[in-house]
């Protein structure tokens, strides 16, 4: 279920990671992939992609600022990485939110074939048809205990690895389920945190097989750096708290996470 030398095998390995994201988080999706080991490509550019997805070892489609160029590019380099055989990970930013956006979600989920699924249970709900109140690219309200049932009918559906990010991860291969128990409430007051989560599953499972096993271990050890940011802050303060948590990125230890992560199978 997790395999913790791959945070070790990140650094030694180095892996390209190519990510389409939103201009609100471009800047700390690449200095956390640089902090745990990882190489990142931010580039946009229709021209360059079919090049890129068969370069990088693993691909983050993020639909945060969606653009009809955007979109082009991601179909190509989703397509591309295919291909080539290298993941793709697709963060459904509040896909529920707008037509374009669930129209641009459909579309890429027909047409590229996604290692894994992250984002909140607002939008793995909205990709699984469940209702769900949400708020923009916020998780919004409804009924978390669902979570299990949710990611299973979407990792079923699209034959990929779901991971649900919040106050309790939930992550579905399509047959297990998993919860992870760990994270500091300051995570979330850090705009694009779940993005950045996003690209670092994007580095581990650039290097390995077992797409199940990096999620998870990926997500629990992110969880778990957000704890010890959070314990060397003298105040709760969440910009203080930015700078720490990419600080523990680039110093976690595979020790620590075996010890400390509170990882249950429920199903």
């Amino acid at each position: 279920m997790t395999n913790w030398q791959l945070i070790e095998d990140v650094r030694t390995r180095n892996p390209l990671v190519h990510t389409i994201t939103n201009i609100v988080v471009a800047n700390d999706s690449a200095n956390g992939l640089l902090a745990i080991g990882a190489s990142p490509i931010m580039a946009a550019a229709v021209e360059e992609m079919t090049e890129l997805g068969e370069m990088a070892d693993a691909v983050v489609i993020n639909i945060g600022t969606l653009n009809a160029d955007l979109v082009a590019a991601m179909l190509l380099v989703g397509k591309a990485a295919n291909a080539a055989g290298k993941p793709v990970i697709l963060d459904p930013v509040g896909v529920g939110a707008t037509t374009f956006r669930r129209e641009t979600v459909r579309r890429l989920l027909a047409e590229i074939q996604f290692a894994v699924i992250r984002g909140n249970i607002g939008e793995l709900a909205s990709i699984a048809d469940v209702q769900w109140q949400s708020r923009g690219v916020d998780a919004g309200f409804g009924d978390a205990e669902r979570a299990g049932d949710i990611a299973l009918k979407v990792a079923r559906k699209h034959r990929t690895v779901v991971a649900i990010s919040g106050a309790v991860d939930t992550i579905s291969d399509g047959e297990r389920v998993v919860t992870i128990q760990n994270g500091d409430p300051l995570l979330p007051q850090i705009t694009g945190s779940g993005c950045l989560l996003s690209c670092v599953i994007g580095a581990f499972v650039g290097i390995t097989e077992d797409y199940f096993e990096a999620t998870v271990t990926a997500s629990a050890s992110y969880a778990l750096a957000s704890e010890y940011a959070a314990r060397k802050l003298d105040q709760s303060l969440p910009a203080s708290f930015r700078v720490a948590f990419i600080d523990e990125l680039a110093s976690w230890q595979t020790h620590d996470q075996a010890k400390l992560a509170n990882i249950k199978e429920v199903r």
